[in-house]
């Protein structure tokens, strides 16, 4: 005799699969073992707590079960209208909301948001130097798309930016926590969805029950420079076709189907622009947005403005330096900041408030000089040694072989390590194919010559 079956169409499938296994003999853990599905997933499959099993899943589980064409094909429609008929939330998750408006952007944003919405991205890195703007420039890119109907998943990992407030619903935020914490360790020991060896025995699968195969952005925020497991990942990508995933670290993970995505530092006004010129460069708009945070009443007259673009360009339009040199003027005023930057750029990096990350630019400096490779080092070193590397002239990549003795391939590659890095940048001016390095990277780097 049959078992009563759910008609439900949210939880049709466990009843499926509930009453043929009752109408063959079977226990839980004899369907566990003939199908290599734990036995904890296939309890919250019949009890309607896992609702949108993976395609993998199901048929492991009519193979199991001995299931013919007519059955199997009702079980598969069930569990497609599981993971089309809702959602695991109550309404889709936003983003985290940021403290402060962007500057400067707009052209990176809109590639961003293009890649993951109509481009076919499915992995994008966004890299940089500590501070650089990484995080806000995924928060203003979640919350385009989150205003387009995407849902966001947020994950940030210990000792990213917290400029922002968290509003992750918990059991989505649990989960994918859960699925980052299975993307770089071993899974739980009982495996509760998909098949035995799979991406998504565990927290995985808890993650594409929450999914299915709609469209969502998961952010993983700081991100450590060890890559994930690749199996992993790309299960994971290969289980949930509609998600895509943004990531923001210091260094890419350089795996297959990455889009490595650089962020530089803002846009500096050339030398000798006109105030107004220099009043709409992205990194001076930003410098002053920091400079009225701390002296609300400060009305920068020409000179003000002449200064404050001495300033940006002496730290490079660097988002986390401007913060910093601008929580100055509490103690000081632009003229005298301007002088202190002029005799030693790298005192003044640490933010005046001190505490926790304070010094978060400077140890940034620090770690990427120091993690380069033995070549791009002994490069970085020669381009800072010479004279007019110090004064900021620009250098090309005929340069750099000319400069190491190296062909072009060698060159080429010692070249695109320190733009990963951070240490260099590209002239905006020059269409992207001439470059030179950060004064503040110079300045920072104890083995660099040192102007008098």
């Amino acid at each position: 005799m049959n078992a009563h079956v759910n008609t439900d169409s949210t939880s049709r499938v466990g009843a499926l699969i509930r009453a043929h296994r009752l109408r063959i003999g079977l226990t839980q853990r004899e369907l566990a073992d003939l199908s290599t599905i734990s036995v904890r997933a296939i309890r919250d499959l019949e009890q309607g707590k896992a609702r949108r099993p993976r395609p993998d899943t199901v048929r492991l589980m009519a193979d199991a079960l001995r299931l013919g064409p007519r059955a199997r094909a009702a079980l598969e429609a069930a569990a497609q209208q599981g993971r089309a008929g809702g959602q695991g939330w109550g309404r889709p998750p936003a983003p985290p909301t940021a403290l402060h408006a962007m500057s400067g952007r707009d052209a990176e944003t809109a590639v961003l948001e293009r890649e993951l919405s109509v481009g076919g991205e499915r992995l994008v890195n966004v890299v940089g130097l500590g501070g650089v703007g990484k995080t806000r420039v995924a928060l203003e890119v979640a919350e385009r798309l989150h205003a387009a109907g995407v849902p966001v998943l947020w994950h940030a990992f210990p000792g990213a930016s917290a400029d922002h407030l968290g509003c992750a619903e918990p059991e989505s935020a649990a989960r994918v926590a859960a699925t980052v914490t299975d993307l770089y360790g071993s899974p739980p020991a009982d495996a509760a969805y998909g098949g035995a060896g799979a991406f998504g025995e565990g927290a995985g699968g808890g993650l594409f029950e929450l999914l299915g195969e709609q469209r969502v952005l998961l952010v993983l925020d700081g991100a450590p420079a060890a890559a994930p497991r690749f199996d992993r990942l790309t299960a994971l990508l290969r289980a949930c076709p509609g998600l895509r995933v943004l990531v923001t670290s210091e260094r890419p993970w350089e795996v297959p189907g990455e889009r490595i995505f650089l962020l530089s530092p803002l846009e500096v006004p050339a030398e000798g622009a006109a105030p107004d010129a220099a009043a709409d460069a992205p990194a001076v708009r930003l410098f002053l947005d920091h400079v009225r945070r701390v002296r609300p009443e400060f009305t920068p007259g020409p000179a003000d403005l002449a200064r404050a673009a001495r300033l940006c360009r002496r730290l490079d339009g660097h988002p986390g330096a401007l913060a910093a040199a601008a929580s100055w003027l509490v103690v000081c005023d632009l003229t005298t900041l301007c002088h202190s930057l002029d005799a030693d750029p790298v005192a003044l990096l640490d933010h005046l408030g001190g505490g926790a990350g304070a010094d978060r630019f400077r140890a940034a400096l620090r770690s990427r000089t120091d993690g380069l490779s033995a070549g791009a080092r002994e490069l970085l070193d020669a381009l800072c040694a010479g004279e007019a590397q110090d004064a900021g002239a620009e250098f090309g990549l005929t340069d750099v072989a000319a400069l190491t003795g190296r062909g072009l391939p060698e060159s080429g590659r010692m070249l695109r390590e320190l733009l990963i890095s951070g240490t260099v940048r590209s002239a905006p001016e020059s269409g992207g194919s001439r470059f030179r390095v950060l004064g503040l990277v110079r300045a920072a780097t104890p083995r660099t010559p040192q102007r008098a």
